[in-house]
């Protein structure tokens, strides 16, 4: 591990269609394509299940009077990309806001997420 000080969180940024929103907090993405399930039987591990699962990104917000909640429950086959602390940059194509946004107003924050089948990290 090398001796110098590196940043590695704290810091993210997200852009949804090209328009970058304020982040609050909770940032996460996931990029695997599967899940797998171990098949047990009584006599041991017979193998496993495989299934598809969508990659995911998923981020708290700023409720701005710019922003307009109802455009969330419309958004399909959106481009997601977030720059992390890092310089990791996480994006994704053909992605669906796939949760009811809720917004907690005395916070002015509400939480989205969004999955697709083509989310990437570098």
């Amino acid at each position: 591990m090398s001796g110098s000080m590196q940043r590695l969180g704290g810091r993210f940024w997200i852009w949804i269609d090209g328009i970058q929103f304020p982040v609050v907090s909770q940032p996460t993405y996931g990029v695997a394509t599967t899940k797998k399930t171990l098949l047990k039987g009584l006599d041991g591990i017979h193998g496993y299940a495989e299934e598809p699962v969508p990659g995911f990104i998923a981020v708290t917000l700023r409720d701005t009077a710019d922003v307009s909640m109802s455009e969330f429950d419309r958004m399909t086959d959106v481009s997601v990309s977030a720059q992390l602390a890092n310089g990791k940059r996480v994006s994704g194509n053909n992605m669906v806001c796939v949760e009811t946004v809720e917004v907690d107003a005395t916070e002015g924050t509400f939480s989205v997420r969004f999955e697709g089948e083509d989310v990437t990290d570098q």
